[in-house]
């Protein structure tokens, strides 16, 4: 049996106990409050974003409200977003194609997307994603045509990103439910698009 990985693991609970005992103590935070957070991050999925993105194909109110305020319309949606930085919404064209990058580490919208792919996190991917994302997304089978326009946004600490991604040919009348079981979260991130 490895004990180090056991004495990591309690150093960490020491430690993020004494975290919460410090943020208590100062009227930052309780800990209910702190449960609370861990909670709703963990109940976060991609199924909450392709929601969104969903209705966003189907309400042009929502959609133009999804591009004025990410954190608003996903708040319209029931998703808490109080303490998540601001969110935005980048819009897929057939002229111009976005794709989500955290370059320092990985920023990400969790309170939508959930917790981020592993990929994202790497430093291939950062770096990719800023000096060759073509050639990054055609390793996700992504192949856009040449005169696409490709346009990478950073997701920092102080702002998290999320692709609308082009709603697939051929889903005209397809209520958002349906929608919705179509987009993967790749696609809303931009390495992916969604497919019928």
């Amino acid at each position: 049996m490895d004990t180090r990985n056991g004495l990591l693991e309690r150093d960490g609970e020491a430690l993020f106990a004494g975290l919460m005992t410090v943020l208590a103590a100062k009227g930052i935070a309780t800990p209910a409050e702190i449960a609370e957070r861990i909670a709703i991050t963990d109940a976060a999925s991609p199924a909450r974003g392709a929601a969104m993105v969903a209705r966003a194909w189907t309400d042009p109110d929502y959609r133009a409200l999804m591009l004025q305020s990410g954190t608003k319309a996903a708040e319209a949606m029931g998703i808490t977003m109080r303490g998540a930085p601001p969110l935005g919404v980048l819009e897929c064209t057939p002229e111009v194609h976005a794709l989500v990058v955290c370059t320092l580490c990985s920023c990400y919208p969790r309170a939508v997307l959930g917790y981020p792919p592993f990929w994202f996190k790497s430093a291939s991917y950062r770096a990719r994603a800023v000096h060759d994302p073509r050639g990054l997304l055609a390793e996700f089978g992504t192949v856009l045509p040449q005169g696409t326009k490709i346009r990478v946004v950073d997701s920092t600490a102080d702002y998290r990103w999320m692709v609308l991604p082009l709603r697939p040919a051929g889903t005209e009348g397809w209520d958002a439910e349906r929608l919705a079981g179509l987009i993967r979260e790749g696609d809303m991130i931009g390495v992916t698009q969604v497919r019928t």
